[in-house]
């Protein structure tokens, strides 16, 4: 890497991560992400430019208001310093190509809908939407290069190669867009069907149309999978912490015995994650991430042990 594209990468990436802390905060609440200026959420004091440098200024006062000393999240300093590493992450995988513009554009939205998803449960359409139709755009410029590039030319006449190659690369998008929320759609209305609730939102869908639009049908499968795989792991990693913590409770309070109290607690949890609600986004998000740097290693690795 070229140390000074480096260091501008990572610099472009704080500053957009400042915005970014914008958006995650307004567009849940739908407030404009450019009117009014940034403001104290406890006081509504505007925030100074020297108060406003992304990092330093939470480091240098101590994650607090300048002007009531209410306690500034520190996920805005987290986010800052995750979309500096992403956008350097990519300099350093990509280089100084149009791809790594690309899968900057998709990291940027992916971390902004994990932590909006994670804080919220909403997945706003401003980032989803404009995201797929983004995901489109870039698949005429960098080639998805999927399985309709793979398929389609031994079976279609198509145009001169300079055009063909932006076609088929579209059409990569746009199959992995529709693969991505129909498998979700599907799953959520089976869901739906089976136990009564809804399990996923329209939010899940649209991110997972984002991400097929970005990453064409085999990563798009492959974060689905990772991401139900890893939220199934929260999930039961979940049940069993509040399992252990209720039947120490029915033991100190009740004076239970052990194998009654565990049986009561098993219940009790049973229904206290069904009513938790789970952001699978986050998940979703999150494998969509690995899948951008390390989806293609994966799936090569996989079939070579087939």
């Amino acid at each position: 890497m070229d140390p000074a594209l480096a260091l501008a990468s990572f610099a472009l990436g704080l500053a957009f991560g400042s915005f970014l802390n914008v958006c995650i905060y307004r567009l849940p609440r739908e407030i404009s992400v450019v009117h009014p200026r940034s403001s104290c959420p406890n006081c509504k004091q505007p925030i100074a430019f020297y108060d406003n440098v992304p990092i330093l200024s939470w480091l240098l006062l101590r994650g607090r208001c300048r002007h009531c000393q209410a306690p500034i999240s520190p996920r805005y300093l987290v986010i800052e310093l995750l979309t500096g590493l992403l956008f350097l992450a990519c300099y350093g995988h990509f280089g100084a190509t149009l791809a790594s513009l690309k899968y900057c554009t998709l990291g940027y939205l992916l971390l902004g809908l994990i932590f909006t998803d994670a804080e919220t449960q909403l997945l706003p359409d401003e980032m989803t939407l404009s995201g797929l139709g983004l995901g489109l755009l870039f698949s005429t410029i960098v080639p998805v290069n999927d399985l309709v590039s793979q398929i389609l030319p031994g079976l279609v006449s198509l145009p001169g190669a300079d055009s063909s190659w932006r076609i088929l690369s579209a059409l990569d998008s746009l199959t992995g867009a529709v693969v991505g929320a129909s498998f979700i759609y599907g799953a959520g209305a089976i869901y739906l069907r089976a136990r009564g609730v809804e399990g996923m939102g329209f939010g899940d869908v649209k991110l997972m149309a984002m991400v097929g639009a970005f990453l064409g049908t085999r990563l798009t499968i492959f974060t689905i999978f990772a991401g139900s795989i890893a939220g199934s792991l929260f999930g039961l990693w979940t049940l069993s912490a509040i399992w252990m913590k209720r039947t120490q409770r029915r033991m100190q309070r009740h004076h239970e015995s052990a194998s009654e109290a565990r049986r009561h607690a098993w219940v009790s949890a049973t229904i206290a994650l069904r009513r938790f609600p789970m952001p699978f986004g986050v998940f979703l998000g999150g494998m969509a991430m690995v899948a951008l740097f390390f989806g293609n290693q994966f799936l090569r690795w996989y079939w070579r042990l087939l």
